[in-house]
C-alpha cells in the first residue's frame, strides 16, 4: 500500500461529484509531520524545544514510507487492515442506496455510479490519513519521551494544521497534557506558530 497525493474531499451525490474547499488530502501534511518526527527523535540535553527548518529536503513518497516503517515496522499491515474495513464501509454505502426511498431509480443508479467512480480516490485519501495519523502518534510519543516543551515553525497553513493535529493527540485520553498554540513574531519579525506543551 503506497502513499500518493489524492486530492480534496469529494462531495458525492446523485447530482454529481464536487470537491470540498478546505478539506485537503492529509498527504499534503505528511512530509512536514515526518520531518518533525525525524528531527525530534534525538536526545535533548538542555533545550527542550524544536524549530522547523524551511530548508529541509523534500521527501519522495518512497522516502516517506521508509521513514514511517522505521518507527512502525508493521505500518503496512496496519494500513492494509484498516483499509479492508474502510472498503467494507464504502460497499455498504453503495448497498444502502437500494433502500433509499427518497431517490428515484435513476438517481440511485447515478449515485451508485458516482460512488464507484470515486472509490479508489477515497481509498487513497484514507491510506494517506492512516499514514499521517500514525506519524502524529509517533511524534507525540517522542515529545513525551523527551519532555519537549515547545515546537516552532513558520506561520503557514500547513504547519498550523500539523501543530493542531499534534495538539489534539496530546490532549486526548489518559495521560493528556495541556497545550497551547500561539502566533508570535521571532527576532527577525517573521510570524511563527508555536506549540507550547506543559510536561
Amino acid at each position: 500500500m503506497q502513499i500518493k497525493y489524492s486530492g480534496p474531499r469529494p462531495v458525492i451525490s446523485e447530482h454529481g461529484i464536487s470537491f470540498k474547499d478546505g478539506k485537503e488530502d492529509k498527504y499534503v501534511y505528511l512530509m512536514i509531520s515526518l520531518q518533525i518526527l525525524q528531527a525530534i527523535d534525538q536526545s535533548f540535553d538542555t533545550t527542550k524545544s524544536y524549530s522547523y527548518d524551511l530548508n529541509n529536503k523534500k521527501l519522495s513518497n518512497d522516502e516517506m514510507c521508509t521513514i514511517l516503517r522505521h518507527y512502525e515496522k508493521d505500518i503496512k499491515q496496519i494500513s492494509l487492515d484498516q483499509i479492508k474495513h474502510y472498503k467494507i464501509k464504502l460497499d455498504e454505502e453503495v448497498e444502502h442506496l437500494d433502500n433509499s426511498s427518497h431517490l428515484s431509480q435513476m438517481e440511485r443508479k447515478t449515485f451508485k455510479n458516482n460512488l464507484n467512480i470515486m472509490k479508489e480516490y477515497r481509498i487513497q485519501r484514507a491510506v494517506n490519513k492512516i499514514y499521517y495519523m500514525h506519524s502524529i502518534q509517533d511524534i507525540v510519543y517522542i515529545l513525551r519521551r523527551e519532555s519537549i516543551k515547545e515546537l516552532d515553525a513558520p506561520f503557514y497553513e500547513k504547519f498550523w494544521h500539523v501543530f493542531q493535529t499534534i495538539q489534539g493527540e496530546l490532549e486526548k485520553g489518559r495521560g493528556s497534557v495541556h497545550t497551547e498554540i500561539k502566533i508570535e513574531p521571532n527576532e527577525e519579525g517573521k510570524l511563527m506558530v508555536k506549540l507550547l506543551i506543559s510536561v
